[in-house]
C-alpha cells in the first residue's frame, strides 16, 4: 500500500498545471496539501499589507477547492526547514514535493531541506511551476546566463512552446491533521478596513485568475500593443496578481492565448505575441535574480554605488501620497493606494520621478510598491526598479528621465485616467490638465481650485530636477 506524500504549496496556490501536485496524485496514496506562513527564515522579506490581504482570500479560495476534491489545506506558521520535517514524521510522509522558487533565501532554503529530508528515508522531488522556461534552459552560446532581454527572448522562444499543462486533479486524497485557522493570521485589515478598493477590483483564486484571462483574450488582446500604454484604457491583462501567487501557470497562459491566435488568426496574433513577450520579461527578471543573488540590496551596475542620492523623508511622504503636484504621478501613486495595483505605463513614470526628480535611492521606492502591491514580486519588482533606475540588466538610460507632463499628454490625452483618482482637478481643461500651475488664475477658480491648498503646487520643477539628475549621472560616469 502506498504511503502518504506531501504537497509544499508556495507561490502555485492553484490545482490546475501544478506539476508538484499532479507528481502526488499519480504516485498514489493519501496527499498532505501544506501551506506554511513563512516569516522567520533568515533573508524572507516580509508581506506587504495589500498582498497580505491577496494571500488570505488566495488560501481560502485554495482551501475551498482542495475541499471539493476530498482533501483538506493545512495551514502552519513558522520556519519550514522545521514544519515539514515534523509534518513528515507526524504523518508518516514518504514523499514530499514542491514547485521550485528562485530567491536567493528560498534556493538555500530549499537545498538545505532536500538534503535533512532525504537523510531521513523520504523521497523528495520538486518541479517547474513558475516560469515558461528554468534559468538554467535559457543560456548564451557561451553557457552564460543572459543580462539583455531581446537576445534572451529569441533563445527562449528558440526552445518551443513549454509542455503543455497538467489538468487539476478530480479527487484529492485527504490526510488528517491538525493545522491553524486562517483567520487567526490575521492577513486582511479590520480597524480600520482599507481594503475596500481591494475588494470592487479583484478575485484572488485561480477561479479569479481564468475568468481575468478569458476576459482579456475575449475583448482586450487585440491591439494590446498599442493599448497597454494607455492608463485611460482597459488594454492591460491585469494577470501580474495572479501570477505573483501562482493561481494561473504562465505556461498555461501560453497554451491558452496561442489557441486564441489560431483560433481568431490575424486579428489577435500581435496582441498575442504582444502578451506573451511581457510573459516572457517575468522570466527575465527571474533569470536575474536567479543569477544575481544580491539584486535585491545591491546594484547590477557597480557604478551606481557612488551615486549622489538625497535622503528626503518630505518628498517621499509626499510621492508616496499622490502630493508631488504632477497629476500623472499622484493619480498613479493613488490608484495604488485604493486598489494596491498600478498600470504599468505609470509606474515607470511614477519610479522615474521618485529616483530622477527626486534623487531618492530606488531602494525606497522598491521598498514601498512591495508593502503597497497586490503584486508585489521580489524579481519582477526589483529587476523593473534597477531598470527605471539605469543600474539594473539591460535597463533604460539613467538620462531617459520621463516628462510627467509629457507622458500624461500622449497616454491620458483626455485626462480621463487623471480625472478619476485625482477629482480635485477633474474640472480643468485638458490643456491644464497636466500642469495645473500653467492655468491662469480665473481658469483655476472656475475648476474650483487653490494651489497649495486644494492640491499642492510641484514639490520640484521638472527642467531644474532634470538637469540635477543629469549632473549626479555625470559625476558618476567614468567611475570604475
Amino acid at each position: 500500500m502506498t504511503g502518504p506524500s506531501l504537497v509544499w504549496f508556495r507561490k502555485d496556490l492553484r490545482l490546475s498545471d501544478n506539476p508538484s501536485l499532479d507528481a502526488a496524485i499519480r504516485r498514489g496514496g493519501p496527499v498532505a496539501c501544506v501551506f506554511v506562513r513563512d516569516d522567520v527564515s533568515e533573508g524572507s522579506l516580509p508581506v506587504g499589507g495589500a498582498a497580505a490581504w491577496w494571500l488570505h482570500h488566495s488560501l481560502a479560495a485554495l482551501a475551498d477547492d482542495i475541499a471539493e476534491r476530498g482533501g483538506a489545506l493545512i495551514l502552519k506558521s513558522g520556519d519550514p526547514a522545521d514544519i515539514i520535517p515534523a509534518l513528515c514524521q507526524d504523518l508518516e510522509i514518504e514523499a514530499v514535493y514542491w514547485n521550485r522558487c528562485y530567491e536567493p533565501a528560498a534556493v538555500a532554503r530549499d537545498a538545505a531541506l532536500k538534503s535533512a529530508l532525504t537523510e531521513d528515508g523520504v523521497t523528495v522531488d520538486s518541479f517547474n511551476g513558475t516560469l515558461l522556461n528554468e534559468p538554467w534552459e535559457v543560456k548564451t552560446k557561451t553557457g552564460g546566463p543572459y543580462s539583455v532581454f531581446t537576445p534572451f527572448w529569441k533563445a527562449s522562444c528558440a526552445l518551443g512552446d513549454p509542455p503543455a499543462p497538467v489538468p487539476a486533479p478530480t479527487v484529492i486524497p485527504g490526510v488528517a491533521a491538525d493545522g491553524e485557522a486562517l483567520k487567526d493570521w490575521a492577513l486582511s485589515p479590520t480597524k480600520p478596513d482599507w481594503a475596500g478598493g481591494l475588494r470592487e477590483s479583484w478575485q484572488p483564486g485561480e477561479a479569479g485568475a481564468r475568468a481575468r484571462l478569458a476576459d482579456f483574450l475575449d475583448d482586450g488582446v487585440s491591439g494590446y500593443g498599442d493599448r497597454r500604454n494607455r492608463p485611460d484604457l482597459d488594454g492591460t491583462s491585469r494577470l501580474s496578481p495572479h501570477l505573483a501567487f501562482g493561481e494561473i501557470s504562465p505556461r498555461e497562459i501560453w497554451h491558452i492565448a496561442r489557441d486564441t491566435a489560431r483560433r481568431r488568426g490575424a486579428a489577435v496574433e500581435s496582441g498575442i505575441w504582444s502578451f506573451l513577450r511581457e510573459i516572457g520579461w517575468r522570466d527575465f527578471n527571474h533569470n536575474l535574480l536567479f543569477n544575481n543573488p544580491r539584486l535585491p540590496s545591491e546594484n547590477y551596475n557597480g557604478k551606481f554605488d557612488a551615486f549622489p542620492w538625497h535622503d528626503d523623508d518630505n518628498a517621499l511622504k509626499a510621492w508616496q501620497k499622490g502630493r508631488t503636484g504632477y497629476p500623472l504621478v499622484d493619480a498613479g501613486m493613488r490608484e495604488l493606494w485604493h486598489t494596491g495595483f498600478m498600470h504599468n505605463r505609470v509606474r515607470m513614470v511614477a519610479a522615474s520621478f521618485l529616483i530622477k526628480h527626486l534623487m531618492i535611492d530606488w531602494r525606497r521606492g522598491e521598498a514601498w510598491f512591495r508593502d503597497t502591491l497586490v503584486d508585489a514580486d521580489l524579481a519582477n519588482n526589483v529587476a523593473n526598479w534597477q531598470w527605471v533606475a539605469g543600474c539594473g540588466a539591460d535597463a533604460a538610460p539613467y538620462f531617459r528621465i520621463f516628462n510627467p507632463i509629457g507622458q500624461g499628454e500622449k497616454f491620458d490625452p483626455k485626462g480621463a485616467y487623471i480625472r478619476r483618482w485625482i477629482p480635485e482637478i477633474a474640472a480643468l481643461p485638458d490643456k491644464y490638465l497636466n500642469e495645473p500651475w500653467t492655468a491662469p488664475t480665473g481658469v483655476l477658480e472656475d475648476a474650483g481650485i487653490a494651489l497649495g491648498r486644494t492640491y499642492p503646487k510641484p514639490i520640484v520643477d521638472h527642467r531644474r530636477a532634470r538637469e540635477r539628475a543629469l549632473n549626479a549621472y555625470d559625476e558618476i560616469k567614468g567611475a570604475a
